[in-house]
């Protein structure tokens, strides 16, 4: 019920700025359509290995709109705020543990920008560019559940990255950070395979795989659904990380005055 609440208050306040974020899908449509002409006039003179030109196409589409699902989340869940405020240390003494609440309220955020943000974008795309569409419903329940697995791994992130602000009092540009990183490695930009060999080496070694290049190849049917056992051990690892930052942010956490 608490999980209800909490996303559901999360996204009816994304409610509120419906208008300024139209902005943001033009703008994310546009990168996209950049990307894909640049693919485009790189598939003229090269044969673009299995995916060819329309794959590339479907691959950059795909992509793009996944962001807001995939890598799009509140910059370390917000916990830099917090310390700055003083609000971590009520957050940090409600009956409910600090990663539950966090992670409710995003996913929150997350429903929202999937219904606002990804089926506007990928519906424009699907409309005017020669995009390959799965046939098969269970394609589409597999990317489902890869983009569901992909979410959480970035919630994970974020919580681990608005954690460190406890020691530092600034934590943003680990956020930036890791998304170059994401941008790099996580097969957004460029097929992971196609990345010189020791970034190929460091990719497949760390998460970001799951956030793009597993769900985006379910999407194309170039991926078996097994690669998301990848995706779980991650999950669970990352949140075991999780439930360990925030027991030792309450042995840190210090209160001034009052």
């Amino acid at each position: 019920m608490l999980f209800l609440v909490l996303a559901r208050k999360s996204y009816l306040r994304n409610l509120q700025y419906r208008g300024a974020h139209l902005v943001h899908n033009i703008a994310s449509a546009i990168f996209g359509f950049i990307y894909i002409s640049i693919w485009t006039g790189i598939g003229q003179s090269h044969t673009l290995g299995e995916y060819g030109i329309d794959g590339m196409v479907a691959y950059i589409a795909f992509n793009q709109a996944s962001l807001w699902v995939t890598t799009f989340i509140n910059n370390g869940l917000g916990i830099q705020q917090s310390v700055r405020t003083g609000g971590i240390a009520i957050d940090l003494m409600r009956p409910v543990p600090l990663f539950y609440q966090l992670m409710c309220k995003e996913w929150g955020q997350i429903a929202y920008q999937f219904i606002y943000k990804f089926l506007p974008i990928y519906t424009l795309y699907i409309f005017v560019l020669p995009l390959q569409v799965p046939t098969s419903m269970l394609t589409f329940l597999w990317t489902a559940v890869a983009l569901a697995l992909a979410a959480f791994i970035s919630i994970c992130i974020n919580f681990l990255i608005g954690a460190v602000a406890l020691w530092t009092m600034e934590s943003g540009s680990l956020f930036w950070v890791n998304y170059a990183f994401s941008m790099l490695l996580s097969g957004f930009l460029i097929p992971i395979e196609w990345l010189p060999g020791w970034l190929r080496f460091i990719s497949h070694a760390s998460f970001y795989p799951f956030l793009h290049y597993v769900p985006t190849r379910i999407y194309l049917g170039m991926e078996s659904p097994w690669t998301l056992i990848g995706s779980l051990c991650w999950g669970v690892l990352l949140l075991c990380a999780c439930l360990l930052a925030t027991h030792l942010m309450r042995r840190r956490l210090e209160v001034q005055g009052g």
